[in-house]
């Protein structure tokens, strides 16, 4: 699986399927593509409605004929615009095009239904969003259940984990590799994502990548 960093909490992964999370790009100024870069999508996944993370997932999904998978809220709205959409809620499975998406607790905000995190099993590995959570015990149950072969954490505090909670995090999922997201988008959630991985030491590998980066899974 080839994981590419798209700035500020969007990534794309690469696989058997093509597969977007938290899409925003138009206004982001940590983007590194546009949503007009993107001609092909299988699944745009979103964890929230925060403009941040929806962001071009409609147009995205207009465009490629991907299913959207949301919280079943933002998924009625898609659907109400001509989408193809899977609604799901908290602690849920569904199977798009042989992917499965679950859907974990989030401890944040959000204008429609629940934010939440995600857990993607594709091609056999296990990849964990956690959406713009704070830090709890949730953490560690999906850890322990899902055993996630590499986590996507936010850094960046104020609206999210800052990194003291982001290494406890890491701890509590017990998760192998991190790639951290969420932070220098903006001046108000600015983090030092060397010493994010300096802090987190033996306890996983940190993987820092600059927007447009990628990692193979």
């Amino acid at each position: 699986m080839e994981i590419t960093f798209l700035g500020h909490a969007a990534v794309k992964l690469k696989g058997s399927k093509t597969i977007y999370i938290d899409p925003f790009l138009s206004g982001n100024p940590a983007a590194s593509i546009s949503a007009a870069e993107i001609r092909e999508a299988d699944i745009v996944v979103v964890t929230h409605d925060h403009s941040d993370h929806l962001g071009d997932a409609f147009p995205i999904a207009r465009k490629t004929g991907a299913v959207l998978v949301a919280i079943n809220e933002i998924a009625v709205e898609a659907q109400s615009q001509g989408l193809t959409a899977e609604g799901m809620n908290i602690g849920g499975t569904v199977d798009v095009k042989g992917v499965k998406v679950h859907m974990v607790p989030a401890w944040h905000s959000a204008g429609k239904g629940t934010p939440a995190g995600v857990v993607i099993e594709m091609d056999g590995r296990r990849v964990y969003h956690a959406g713009d959570t704070g830090l709890s015990y949730d953490l560690m149950l999906i850890g322990e259940f899902f055993k996630p072969d590499l986590s996507f954490i936010p850094i960046g505090d104020r609206y999210t984990m800052g990194i003291p909670s982001a290494v406890k995090a890491v701890e509590f999922i017990g998760t192998k590799r991190v790639i951290p997201v969420h932070f220098n988008t903006w001046p108000l959630v600015k983090a030092d994502a060397q010493e994010f991985k300096r802090r987190v030491g033996d306890l996983a590998e940190v993987i820092v990548l600059e927007p447009g980066g990628t990692y193979t899974l």
